[in-house]
């Protein structure tokens, strides 16, 4: 049996990984890369195996960096399976439409004022190729065995790292394959702790915090001061929010903090269509979080949700202080790009980092302290202040990480760490190491492993 690791190796987007066994080839995760222009090229390559004799899909949720790539492989050919649970499946289909959308965009605006090397300038994909997608997608049951192929068996375990976000064991050749997907918190706000494996040949754990432990910090305590200081002084926040659960977890912390009293009184803003559309899958999917019906309704009540762009400019222009919740939230792309475009040249505006920022990013940039960064074609002063709350991650930290593998009633054979920027892996591997004694590897993009 073979793995490839195609993407997700060495970074923490693209995460695809190639399982070859007996004729069968069965794709875990297809996201797109994101971040450095090095890595966003490769979106444009042909995988190394045709994409028709891809037999299936596995889907661990339904971030872009999962499943942005799915476009690309139908259009190329694959017409199988994709397993999901029901959550990633409407996850999915939202992100990926919104990420259609601003594919086509942006090409369309590059062309307008001409500031692309391509000519004409293409998008990825486009929505029509995105909806041919939706067509494949499978929805499996949670903690049930399924038959994906042949002898080939599946299991998907509670992540908890998103809404529908899970782990999936496969058994295939007599041996347990546990790959862990994005590995959630187990204190988080809004989503249970993650479900630990019990028994695996081989692990693929994700590694993005690697190398860092979570603050101990009160993140809706950080959220108050930072919010009341800036409207005090007649300045705008602005919190890029990751569209699925980061936003609605942020939601409730400035829901609760308006109910007790700690926030101005000033007009709260929610402009991420995206976002808007993941409230409707928490309603309908009440078993995978901790927020009440009752509670989810009040929530939105306190924000004025944005649909239209040209709601986007009249708020923009609006000079009144406020609180704005915009995708993307590592600023990729979304509505946030147009609120940096006014606000970040002025002091008086505070801009609210929450979660992992990529490598070659816009979040990333502004957090390694950037003068100006690159939007629409051209360059925007920074003189907002950022600041960084990294109690609101919906990653697992080091110890998270590592505790995630203690259930474990026998040793792996291996442990290969994939979806993680090389030093937090490799800390990662130590830490491994030392605690279980188990053997553990960093997965290198494009290298290839038999077991």
């Amino acid at each position: 049996m073979k793995i490839k690791f195609i993407g997700g190796a060495g970074t923490v987007t693209g995460s695809k990984t190639l399982i070859e066994s007996n004729g069968i080839r069965i794709l875990v995760d297809c996201g797109l890369f994101q971040g450095l222009k090095v890595l966003r090229e490769l979106n444009w390559q042909p995988l190394p195996v045709p994409a028709s004799s891809i037999d299936c899909v596995l889907l661990t949720h339904g971030h872009l960096d999962h499943c942005g790539w799915l476009p690309r492989l139908v259009d190329q050919g694959f017409k199988g399976k994709i397993y999901c649970t029901a959550p990633t499946k409407e996850v999915a289909e939202l992100v990926l439409i919104d990420s259609a959308k601003i594919q086509e965009e942006e090409a369309e605006r590059a062309n307008q004022k001409q500031y692309s090397k391509h000519n004409p300038a293409e998008p990825l994909y486009t929505l029509q190729q995105t909806e041919c997608v939706f067509p494949l997608f499978k929805v499996v049951p949670l903690n049930d065995s399924i038959v994906i192929a042949n002898d080939i068996t599946a299991i998907y375990s509670n992540a908890g790292h998103i809404i529908g976000a899970c782990s999936i064991t496969v058994s295939i050749e007599g041996r347990k394959l546990v790959f862990s997907g994005d590995i959630g918190r187990d204190d988080d706000v809004l989503m249970y702790a993650p479900q630990k494996p019990v028994q695996a040949d081989y692990v693929f754990l994700e590694s993005t915090y690697g190398n860092r432990l979570h603050p101990e910090i009160d993140s809706k305590k950080e959220l108050e001061k930072y919010i009341t200081s800036t409207i005090s002084f007649g300045g705008t926040v602005i919190i890029p929010g990751f569209a699925v659960e980061r936003t609605q977890s942020i939601m409730y912390l400035l829901w609760q903090l308006k109910k007790e009293g700690r926030i101005p009184n000033v007009p709260y803003i929610l402009d991420t269509p995206m976002g808007t559309s993941v409230l409707s899958i928490f309603l309908e999917n009440p078993k995978w979080h901790k927020l009440s019906i009752d509670d989810c309704h009040q929530m939105c009540g306190m924000f004025k949700i944005v649909s239209e762009f040209e709601q986007t400019m009249r708020i923009i222009e609006d000079p009144q202080p406020k609180v704005v919740l915009a995708a993307s939230g590592m600023a990729t792309g979304g509505r946030v790009l147009s609120y940096f475009e006014h606000y970040l040249p002025m002091e008086k505006t505070t801009v609210i980092i929450a979660g992992y920022q990529a490598e070659g990013t816009r979040g990333r940039k502004l957090l390694e302290g950037a003068d100006e960064i690159k939007i629409f074609g051209n360059y925007c002063k920074v003189n907002a202040k950022i600041l960084h709350i990294e109690g609101l991650s919906a990653h697992a930290d080091q110890k998270g990480l590592a505790n995630w593998l203690s259930n474990l009633t026998y040793a792996p054979k291996c442990v290969y760490l994939v979806h993680g920027e090389n030093e937090p892996a490799d800390e990662l591997r130590i830490k491994i190491r030392e605690r279980y004694g188990y053997q553990c590897n960093v997965a290198l993009m494009g290298s290839e492993i038999e077991i």
